[in-house]
């Protein structure tokens, strides 16, 4: 189960933002860049600043929910408004792993919290998301299994930064979570790797028997 599965809902509620930004002239790879950009300055300000001003440890929830939107946004503009290009899949793989490395690593200016575990998320999470785009050149679809995709992944970092900003957990509360969460990637590598190659065997015995 993953919260990706909550999207259709989620982009029913956008629905109508999503028709006033077309009206108003927006374009899909405006948002995503858009997106990406204000990750690098969210991460920037959260780890250059929020050790010393925890309460700016807020944004990381604040800003993940938007960017959830806005992620949203982007695809709903391309599909439903003619916007798909082959610039925009780039930009939009390319755009969340940028935000996603960026928004993590700001984690590293949290005190007491080691460094490697700061890391070991950022590359778990990227080979998720690497694993999730391969399922197409094998003859699946682009995987978004989870348990520990990128909806997931925002939400708990977002959760793990409304409790550091009041103070409510400590290094060793955050290393755990951090921890977890890399645990839990990898098993989502491994459910993506071995659903896609199952997408695209059954897709090949349809193929045949066609």
């Amino acid at each position: 189960m993953s919260i990706y599965a909550l999207k259709g809902r989620f982009q029913a509620l956008l629905r109508p933002a999503v028709s006033r930004l077309h009206g108003a002239g927006a374009t899909a790879n405006q948002v995503t860049v858009t997106a990406a950009l204000v990750s690098l300055a969210v991460a920037w300000v959260v780890y250059r600043h929020a050790p010393t001003h925890p309460a700016l440890y807020a944004l990381l929830p604040l800003w993940m929910l938007l960017r959830m939107a806005l992620n949203a946004i982007d695809g709903m503009l391309a599909r439903e408004f003619g916007q798909q290009s082959r610039l925009g899949a780039y930009l939009n793989e390319l755009g969340d792993v940028v935000a996603d490395s960026a928004l993590f690593l700001a984690l590293l200016g949290v005190p007491g919290v080691p460094p490697v575990l700061v890391w070991a998320l950022v590359v778990t999470a990227l080979l998720t998301e690497y694993a999730g785009v391969l399922g197409v050149p094998v003859g699946a679809s682009r995987r978004y299994d989870g348990p520990m995709g990128k909806s997931d992944r925002a939400f708990v970092i977002g959760a793990l930064g409304l409790a550091l900003a009041p103070g409510w957990v400590g290094a060793g509360a955050a290393g755990g979570v951090l921890a977890a969460m890399s645990v839990l990637c990898a098993v989502t590598v491994w459910r993506r790797v071995a659903r896609g190659l199952d997408e695209a065997r059954r897709a090949g015995g349809q193929n045949r028997n066609a």
